[in-house]
């Protein structure tokens, strides 16, 4: 089953991506806690916005850091392991 790129993630009601300066870091805060991002899933979690699709996230991590074989998938990645989470929410 191939993943649907034209989705727009968006984050769970009750969920806040920011950056947390005592992590040193970005996180994830929710309800129950926090979640503190890598490197690459904070960039991506930078450019969930809701009218982005995950196409549009991809080109513009590729735009950033271009010759990376396996951005696309490695994004899809993030985005099914944040919805099986329930980070995020793909409309």
């Amino acid at each position: 089953m191939s993943f649907d790129r034209s989705k727009k993630p968006v984050w769970r009601q009750g969920y806040r991506y920011q950056y947390e300066p005592a992590q040193k870091g970005h996180v994830l805060l929710y309800p129950e806690g926090m979640i503190k991002l890598n490197e690459s899933a904070a960039l991506i979690g930078g450019l969930i916005d809701g009218e982005r699709d995950v196409a549009a996230i991809i080109a513009e991590l590729d735009r950033q850091f271009p010759g990376v074989p396996e951005l696309g998938e490695d994004i899809e990645q993030f985005m099914e392991v944040a919805r099986a989470e329930h980070w995020i929410e793909l409309a």
